[in-house]
């Protein structure tokens, strides 16, 4: 084995074990692998971070941070609940159901698990202990409705899945919209089975005015995705363009319409974005490093080989990457995990025959349980530290729901149509 291709690999693997930051982690591997290989010169690290960096499609990141920022200090996710709670409040486990709802409607504004975590446990969690709901079961439907953030378009996630693999943003996007609404389907009718089996309490009594008062005081919220989507649908405007949209219609919609933010509030929103931005596109850019390495060494083929050696079958190796990602899902964030195994897998993945598409969707819907689940679930701790419930207490009430997602995960690898439907009917 070349010298250069196991240092790289060796030094993050130590680096990380030892509890170096992950952008660091990356970067002194690239420099130790470097180093150690006489044909590469130290000017590649400059020249592929600003080449890793210097992309129109990343543009869309900051951009819907920034919009999913802007709505959710909006009093976007009050309107959203009392939507939801008068629409399907009524059924049993009525108020569980409305959280997961909310949760998916505000993914399809802002983007992101962890701020849908945070923005609707925030304020569905005391609801429902107020209603008679455990703590930890209440905690952890706040933690599992997060991880729709980054299924549901627009997702932050797929955006930097693309742009790492070369694989349509738009595509992704689309493919993203059945996954998401039938995982949302699947968890509120668990949250139904678990109500009618413990008697849990219902939520207020339909009521048709009720649904019409919420409809028009959340409109607004809700017109986002539709406009958003409708617009990529129709091919009016990119991703990155759309972002760009998304951001404009939030400012007009939570200062000019709610009313709720102020110029004082868009600044510091916006400074809150840039630091978060700052410290995705350092790791963005140094990640491109490493995936310029792997790229070099010729990774992704020796690991075809590899593979091709032992598993001979598409259907095995989808077992093998789900069971590969909820692993390191569990230690490391979806973007990381993205970042580091992107340009090795996915090349591998259509040496199987399987759609780069579908492929993705699967890498980061499995990805998002990891979210969920010990010792690093970011929603997971969000979570615990909204409710103030231990996080043993809550990761054990998310066992079911995490079970839930595997069962969706497999529907995923083995049935395309579920993330290629759209994007086939639209061309894509």
């Amino acid at each position: 084995m070349d010298l250069g291709m196991f240092s790289l690999f060796a030094t993050l693997f130590v680096a990380l074990v030892i509890g170096v930051p992950i952008i660091w982690s990356l970067a002194l591997s690239c420099v130790v692998s470097i180093a150690l290989n006489p044909s590469l010169s130290f000017v590649v690290i400059a020249q592929r971070m600003f080449a890793g960096a210097d992309s129109f499609s990343l543009l869309a990141v900051p951009a819907f941070m920034l919009a999913g920022d802007i709505m959710s200090n909006g009093g976007l996710s009050k309107r959203l609940i009392d939507f939801a709670d008068a629409l399907i409040g009524w059924i049993a486990g009525g108020v569980s159901i409305v959280a997961i709802s909310a949760c998916a409607f505000f993914a399809a504004i802002s983007g992101s698990s962890m701020a849908t975590t945070a923005s609707i446990g925030s304020v569905m969690y005391p609801e429902m202990v107020k209603r008679g709901y455990p703590k930890d079961y209440s905690a952890a439907i706040q933690a599992i409705g997060g991880t729709l953030g980054v299924v549901i378009p627009p997702s932050i996630v797929f955006v930097i899945y693309g742009t790492i693999t070369g694989v349509s943003i738009s595509s992704l996007l689309m493919a993203g919209i059945i996954p998401g609404i039938f995982c949302g389907l699947a968890l509120a009718f668990y949250c139904y089975v678990i109500a009618k089996k413990n008697n849990f309490p219902k939520g207020s009594d339909f009521k048709v005015p009720n649904v019409i008062t919420s409809l028009k005081r959340a409109f607004w919220a809700l017109m986002m995705p539709v406009i958003i989507l409708g617009g990529i649908y129709a091919s009016i405007f990119t991703p990155t363009e759309a972002a760009v949209v998304s951001v404009f219609y939030g400012i007009f919609v939570c200062m000019f319409i709610y009313k709720d933010i102020n110029l004082k509030d868009l600044w510091r929103i916006s400074q809150n974005t840039a630091i978060i931005t700052s410290n995705l596109m350092a790791l963005v850019a140094t990640a491109s490093v490493f995936a310029y390495l792997v790229t070099i060494y010729n990774i992704p083929v020796k690991i075809t080989e590899f593979f091709m050696g032992f598993c001979d079958t598409w259907i095995l190796f989808m077992i093998i990457i789900n069971v590969i990602m909820i692993v390191a899902g569990m230690f490391l964030d979806n973007g990381s995990i993205i970042l580091i195994l992107g340009p090795i897998l996915a090349p591998l993945a259509v040496t199987y025959g399987i759609d780069p598409v579908q492929f993705g969707l699967v890498v980061v819907f499995v990805l998002s349980m990891g979210q969920c689940t010990p010792p690093f679930g970011t929603c997971m701790f969000i979570a615990s530290g909204i409710s103030g419930r231990p996080v043993l207490g809550v990761s054990k009430a998310l066992l079911g729901f995490i079970m839930v997602e595997i069962v969706c995960a497999l529907l995923y690898s083995f049935v395309p149509g579920f993330s290629l439907l759209i994007p086939n009917l639209l061309g894509m």
